[in-house]
């Protein structure tokens, strides 16, 4: 069994949470990834994982996947809310379905899976929450009226988290990306919205990629116990909106 604690992150099938995994399991975490797609997490073929076929948003599969790992690696020490959705479009004609599925995954199950981990945490005074936020949780763009929501809320209950949590000495921290070449983009329909974006990201070399996220987490995680980075914004250089 691996000296170091177990890493939990969401959404570890693709993009940021598998370049996530991949990065903390070269460093020698064990891991518990969860993802809606089993495959996808197995094709990764990383050492000491456990890995969840679960959706963010069924508390108690994450809650089961959680409990099963920490039998086998220990006490959760990172919890990277990675999972998110995005769905742009005007209000107007935006699928209702999508808009509360939007706030299920990027707002709710981030709260409720944080406080899967946080108890425990705390009675260790020791561990880091990750919540995956956004540079649309900072600045207003077109389309992006719902999504800009959500992550504004998460900009906003990380900083709560991290209020509520500095007494315990639990680090609540957010990094929000700019542009990243992911598959985000999956719930936008084809037509002028999903258009733009893509003009707007090849006039800029195509975004970062999601190892350069990864990247940053590590780094902010492998910082002493004792400091915080609080917030990190990720984006290309040439990114100026």
């Amino acid at each position: 069994m691996t000296s170091l604690p177990l890493v939990v992150i969401t959404g570890a099938s693709s993009g940021i949470g598998a370049a996530t995994a991949r990065a903390f399991s070269a460093a020698g975490h064990p891991l518990l990834l969860i993802a809606r797609r089993l495959a996808p997490m197995q094709a990764l073929g990383l050492p000491d994982a456990e890995l969840a076929e679960a959706d963010v948003t069924d508390t108690a599969a994450v809650a089961a996947a959680i409990a099963r790992a920490e039998e086998r690696f220990g006490p959760v020490d990172l919890l990277v809310n990675n999972a998110g959705l995005m769905a742009l479009s005007t209000v107007a004609e935006q699928d209702p379905a999508l808009v509360q599925e939007q706030f299920d995954v990027n707002c709710v199950a981030l709260v409720k899976n944080s406080q899967l981990v946080l108890p425990g945490m705390q009675d260790r005074r020791h561990g880091t929450i990750v919540n995956i936020g956004s540079i649309a949780g900072k600045q207003l763009y077109e389309n992006h009226v719902v999504y800009n929501g959500t992550k504004y809320a998460v900009h906003a209950m990380t900083e709560g988290l991290r209020r509520e949590n500095a007494a315990h000495g639990v680090r609540v921290l957010l990094v929000a990306p700019g542009m990243v070449d992911t598959a985000l983009l999956s719930n936008t329909g084809e037509g002028d919205v999903l258009d733009g974006y893509r003009e707007y990201k090849q006039s800029i070399g195509g975004g970062l990629v999601p190892d350069d996220i990864a990247r940053a987490i590590l780094a902010a995680y492998q910082l002493p116990q004792h400091v915080s980075f609080r917030e990190i914004v990720v984006a290309p250089t040439s990114q100026d909106a």
